[in-house]
Parts: C-alpha cells; sequence; structure tokens
C-alpha cells in the first residue's frame, strides 16, 4: 500500500489549495485519516482528522477553514483549505489507518506535499 500526497503550492494569502492523498493497492477500507504539517525546527502538528465513526476534528488554528474529506470509491483523502495565511505555510502530510483483509488496519504515511502561501 502506497499514500500519494498532491495538490501543494504556492498560493497568495486569501486564496485556497485542496490537497489530495491516495492509497494504491488491494484496499479494502480507510477507516481513519488525518492531515498534518511541519514546518523547519518545529514538531509534526495535527492539522485534521477524522475517525472510524466519522467525526472530524481539527486544529484551532484551522477551524472554519480547512475541511477534510474523504472519497471511499477512489481511496482518497482531500483537505479543503481556505482564506490561507502564510502562518499555514509548511509540508502537509497525509496519514491513513488502512484495512487489507484479512490483515488488522495499519497506519501508513503519505510523502508530504509542500504548500507555500505567499502575503
Amino acid at each position: 500500500v502506497q499514500l500519494q500526497a498532491s495538490g501543494g503550492g504556492p498560493v497568495q494569502a486569501g486564496g485556497s489549495l485542496k490537497l489530495s492523498c491516495t492509497a494504491s493497492g488491494r484496499i479494502f477500507s480507510i477507516d481513519a485519516a488525518g492531515w498534518y504539517r511541519q514546518t523547519p525546527g518545529k514538531e509534526r502538528e495535527l492539522v485534521a482528522e477524522f475517525g472510524r465513526g466519522g467525526r472530524s476534528n481539527y486544529a484551532d488554528s484551522v477551524k472554519g477553514r480547512f475541511t477534510i474529506s474523504k472519497d471511499g470509491a477512489k481511496n482518497t483523502i482531500y483537505l479543503q483549505m481556505d482564506d490561507l495565511r502564510s502562518e499555514d505555510t509548511a509540508i502537509y502530510y497525509c496519514s491513513a489507518e488502512i484495512v487489507i483483509i484479512p490483515f488488522k488496519p495499519k497506519v501508513y504515511w503519505g510523502q508530504g506535499t509542500l504548500v507555500t502561501v505567499s502575503s
């Protein structure tokens, strides 16, 4: 199984980007997933996630601006980012708990995609 993140790039403050994270392989389901971000010298932080019950959770700094979603048919997780700010500049990583029958769920990480917001 591989997770491929895409959609990052340069954007002006106030603009929008939509990140995608697609899982490939013999996948039964994606039970939970999240987007994280990291800047140089800082620890990776949670941006948004959803759990097995489908409930979403967001970092305070992105509430009301970012939306996490899933397309089960495409095995893809999305992060819609609106009203971007310079402080959103970071490498964004996706993580997903993937079920591959008959094995136990396992967490996988994507390779990261860079988002650069200019003011």
